[in-house]
């Protein structure tokens, strides 16, 4: 069973290649990482219940009998995938507040997620966690990841309640507007003008379109 939260000393590389060395087999670790990087991607598109771990494994170059070696269970390599999304968000949550405090370390970090998730692969990973949670290994799971984001926020900032419940509802209207690119849904952005942090939080999926926000007439 998988019951490690995220690690938020690690620094994971999401996107970061496995390196490969030449006229040399990789070690189980490097294998291991070629593995959750293909995993990612199938879990992310598929979710658990459609995934196939032989798939997986042909885009990790590996049979299917190691995978089973290497993570055990299907579920465990999905909580595995699960957990690198997650400390991925972390990490980038550091590395945008890196030298800022409060109010200006969160807006940082806000800024800072659109322009992660757009990464389709990390978004999808999330919302196939939170489909998922029917399982009660998966829910507990997720929910134990989800509350390590929110500690690490919490603790990062010095802000109470209230700004962590607005931050985080944000971002999880970032999760919908980039998986439906509800970007021309006027209703949402008509006030952007008028408020920074709607801005710098929704503002990058306009700029990937190649389109300014909307501002208010």
């Amino acid at each position: 069973m998988v019951t490690n939260v995220v690690d938020v000393t690690a620094d994971p590389g999401l996107a970061t290649p496995v390196p490969k060395r030449s006229g040399l087999r990789m070690t189980a670790d490097e294998r291991r990482a070629a593995v959750l990087q293909s995993a990612l991607k199938v879990f992310a598109r598929d979710g658990i219940a459609g995934a196939s771990t032989e798939e997986i494994a042909a885009a990790a170059g590996i049979s299917q009998p190691y995978l089973f070696r290497l993570f055990g269970t299907k579920k465990e390599l999905f909580l595995e995938t699960v957990a690198l999304g997650c400390a991925a968000i972390i990490r980038s949550f550091r590395q945008a507040s890196e030298g800022l405090e409060g109010a200006e370390a969160l807006e940082a970090m806000g800024r800072s997620y659109p322009a992660l998730i757009t990464n389709h692969d990390l978004l999808l990973i999330q919302l196939q966690s939170y489909a998922a949670s029917g399982d009660s290994e998966i829910r507990a799971f997720t929910s134990g990841q989800f509350a390590s984001i929110v500690h690490y926020v919490a603790d990062r900032t010095g802000l109470g309640p209230a700004a962590m419940r607005e931050f985080f509802a944000q971002g999880m209207l970032c999760n919908l507007v980039a998986a439906l690119e509800l970007v021309g849904v006027e209703e949402l952005w008509c006030d952007l003008e008028d408020n920074p942090f709607v801005k710098a939080m929704h503002g990058p999926f306009f700029a990937r379109r190649g389109a300014a926000p909307p501002t208010a007439d």
